[in-house]
C-alpha cells in the first residue's frame, strides 16, 4: 500500500477485507488512540488495555464507519465510547461488589450474634435447677408439647407450664442483672 492513500480510503478497504489496508490503518493511527486513551484513564496499562480492545473491535465496526467524517474522529469516537462502556462496566462491579461486603459483613454480625445468643442461653441454663433444666429442654429445644413433657418427666402439664414460665422469669432477671 502506498502511504499517499487517505485513511479514509483504508478504511474503506479494511471494511471490505483488506488485511493489509487495515495493517497500515492502525499502524498510522495507534499512538493517536493510545495517546487519547492515556488521557481518557490516566494510566498507561489501562490506556494499553482500552486501545487493544478497540483495535480488536474495529474490523467489525468498519462497516459503521459513514465516511462523512474524518477516519480519525470517527475512531476517536469509537475510542471514547469504549472508555464509558468500561467506566459504567467497572462503576457496576465495585458496586456490586460493595454491595456484596456488605451482606457478607452484616450475615458475619447475625451469626456472631446469634453465636452469642445460644452461649448465653447454654450458659444461663447451667445456672438454673435441674427439673427447670430438664423442662426447658424437651419443650424448648426438642419442642415437645407441654401433654408429651408432663409424661417424660412424670408431672402434670400445669406444673410443665408452670416451669416454662418460670425458666422464663429466671432468665429475665440473669439478663436484668448482667446489665
Amino acid at each position: 500500500m502506498r502511504m499517499d492513500v487517505t485513511d479514509e480510503a483504508l478504511a474503506r478497504a479494511a471494511a471490505g477485507g483488506d488485511r493489509q489496508a487495515f495493517g497500515l490503518l492502525l499502524e498510522r493511527n495507534y499512538d493517536r488512540l493510545l495517546a487519547l486513551a492515556f488521557r481518557l484513564t490516566g494510566r498507561r496499562d489501562e490506556a494499553e488495555d482500552l486501545c487493544q480492545d478497540v483495535c480488536l473491535a474495529l474490523p467489525g465496526k468498519l462497516s459503521g464507519y459513514r465516511r462523512d467524517a474524518k477516519f480519525s474522529t470517527w475512531s476517536y469516537r469509537v475510542l471514547v465510547n469504549a472508555a464509558h462502556d468500561r467506566r459504567r462496566r467497572d462503576a457496576s462491579y465495585r458496586k456490586a461488589a460493595e454491595g456484596w461486603g456488605e451482606v457478607e459483613l452484616a450475615r458475619t454480625a447475625e451469626a456472631r450474634q446469634a453465636a452469642e445468643a445460644q452461649a448465653w442461653l447454654e450458659n444461663s441454663m447451667r445456672r438454673l435447677p435441674e427439673d427447670l433444666r430438664d423442662t426447658l429442654a424437651l419443650v424448648l429445644e426438642d419442642g415437645v408439647t407441654h401433654a408429651d413433657a408432663a409424661d417424660v418427666l412424670g408431672i402434670s402439664e400445669g406444673t410443665v407450664s408452670w416451669r416454662v414460665s418460670e425458666v422464663k422469669r429466671r432468665l429475665k432477671e440473669m439478663k436484668e442483672e448482667e446489665r
